[in-house]
């Protein structure tokens, strides 16, 4: 009896040195978050208590002016003409990179890939791919395209290519490695493997990556179009820089609903195939 006691106590010791030695790395890593935020803010010379000062007055000014009017719902279908031009773009890129980084992943993965050095340059190109932004690659493709729609597609598409492809390698390789294994132990061949393997167990993760690609695209799209004058952002970069701050509130609000929208259709579509 003591000596479970004594076990208790022990393990009740320890239990409360873990939380005290938890709790002092956390005020002691907000301790020095704070210091650094201070330090940032001194060199940059940015004042926070003004900053909060004003940040309810820019809220102000902010809904009293891109607040829709009246008068900005006769650029409405202008404005999804434009919006629906947008998303269309943003699905063509998302969906043709999917089928190319489907098809990268597969001859890239750990457990059916090709093996050698494939698996490595796969990856070192969707590495590339995926860590330069959407806009720099609309920036570095205006040298070549100008201002486009080819040109938003092409910027789209390459930053979907990079990161759908990592997304599918890590997919691939999480729940096809038994399957696969099983398979080759009954004599499979290659396209076998892939067909009665990969795709069905991966199908999910693949459709569900995909459409999670659509939405983000469909959000990127509209800065891209700021520099490509095309689509929605365009629309939206030329009522903003005319002062008619009330249509740039339509654009934004119209792109917030079809967000949305998009949104709970991937999550409706995401529930139908678990």
């Amino acid at each position: 009896m003591e000596a479970e006691a004594s076990r208790s106590a022990e393990a009740l010791e320890r239990a409360v040195g873990f939380f005290r030695r938890r709790t002092l790395f956390v005020a002691l890593a907000a301790a020095v978050l704070l210091v650094l935020n201070g330090a940032i803010g001194s060199l940059l010379g940015f004042d926070l208590p003004a900053a909060l000062h004003d940040l309810p007055g820019g809220i102000v000014w902010m809904f009293s002016n891109f607040m829709p009017t009246v008068a900005s719902f006769s650029k409405l279908g202008t404005i999804v003409s434009q919006l629906a031009s947008t998303v269309l773009v943003s699905v063509a890129a998302s969906c043709t990179a999917a089928v190319l980084a489907l098809l990268l992943a597969v001859i890239g993965s750990r457990s059916v890939g090709l093996g050698g050095p494939v698996p490595l340059a796969v990856r070192a190109v969707a590495s590339l791919l995926r860590n330069i932004p959407t806009v720099a690659w609309a920036l570095l493709l205006l040298l070549s395209f100008r201002q486009s729609e080819f040109t938003g597609y092409l910027a789209l598409f390459l930053g979907s290519l990079g990161y759908l492809t990592r997304c599918f390698l890590e997919s691939i390789d999480e729940v096809s490695g038994g399957a696969v294994e099983a398979l080759r132990a009954t004599g499979a061949t290659y396209g076998q493997l892939v067909a009665q393997a990969v795709m069905p167990l991966s199908a999910t993760a693949v459709v569900s990556w995909v459409l999670f690609m659509i939405e983000t695209n469909v959000r990127d799209a509209t800065l891209v179009g700021i520099l490509t004058g095309t689509g929605i952002g365009f629309v939206f970069d030329l009522y903003y820089k005319s002062f008619r701050y009330d249509n740039a509130g339509l654009v934004v609000l119209a792109v917030v609903v079809v967000v949305i929208a998009l949104e709970l259709t991937s999550n409706l579509v995401r529930r139908a195939i678990l």
